[in-house]
């Protein structure tokens, strides 16, 4: 399973980590913590060091109820970081989480290689046809309403057939504009509450039936801390187990704050997946 970036096969048979740069001032876990070009070079080899394989970058916060920030406003945050960040890393993979075609195309232009889209194509119906001219991988979140509106809507009578039939929907809307390369991410803490996030994870595995990458983001979301009562700084360790679940279940990408113990996670699972032989006897863990 591989996806092209910008002519680099990226194999998913093994899980990647992608690493989040957030370049918004109110994102709810590092939001407003780099400030500065050298904090944001400084933060991308970090974790580039650590085994990211993409870089998202963000430069509108989806967290629920974030402010809304103009088009062009996100393309003025936006660019000169995507031309910093390629300028100093030639062969980086940066992903871009955007769900405004414009932006997008913009992106692509300055060197961009993934676009991540919340809405799936929704909140702006000219985002395929930009991802089809291109021809980059396109990440496809789950989500109902906007930033501003989602934590009122959701309202399911069965939510994961509900989201599998929303998945099946738009990946052949994709398909019909030539779109190959297509992940997509159940969007959790998206219009759906603690206990539907709980039963989206639990059920996880059922995604595999659409046939194409699945991204796992749950790093440092509320869903953890607010279940264990503590707070999003105190959340890597609930992160770590949830990443793990997600492997287990599938997952081929984890979206996360914390790269080097996403990538732990990852070499263990992969441990656990080898077949151990014993007196002639096949023992598979």
């Amino acid at each position: 399973m591989t996806v092209n970036c910008k002519g680099h096969l990226l194999d998913l048979s093994v899980p990647k980590v992608m690493g989040i740069l957030n370049i918004t001032p109110d994102s709810f876990f590092d939001g407003g913590k780099y400030k500065s070009d050298l904090d944001f070079l400084n933060h991308t080899e970090k974790m580039l060091t650590e085994g990211a394989a993409i870089i998202d970058v963000g430069a509108y916060s989806s967290r629920p109820n974030a402010a809304f920030v103009s088009e062009e406003e996100e393309i003025k945050r936006l660019t000169p970081i995507v031309a910093l960040l390629t300028k100093q890393f030639p062969e980086i993979i940066l992903s871009i989480d955007t769900f405004r075609a414009e932006v997008a195309k913009v992106a692509i232009e300055h060197g961009a290689a993934i676009i991540n889209d919340i809405s799936a194509g929704l909140l702006d119906d000219r985002m395929l046809n930009v991802i089809a001219e291109t021809k980059v991988p396109y990440i496809m979140m789950h989500m109902r309403g906007t930033p501003q509106t989602m934590a009122t809507l959701t309202e399911y009578d069965d939510i994961v057939k509900e989201m599998i039939f929303y998945f099946s929907e738009r990946i052949a809307a994709a398909r019909s504009l030539g779109i190959n390369d297509i992940i997509i991410d159940p969007g959790f803490g998206f219009a759906k509450t603690l206990e539907q996030n709980y039963e989206v994870l639990q059920k996880l595995e059922l995604f595999q039936m659409l046939d194409v990458p699945l991204l796992s983001a749950v790093s440092r979301k509320s869903m953890i801390y607010k279940l264990l009562d503590t707070s999003p700084m105190e959340a890597l360790n609930g992160t770590t187990f949830l990443n793990t679940v997600s492997l287990m279940k599938g997952a081929k990408i984890l979206r996360v704050h914390d790269v080097k113990e996403a990538e732990e996670c990852i070499a263990l699972y992969e441990k656990m997946k080898k077949p151990y032989y014993k007196s002639g006897a096949r023992f598979v863990l």
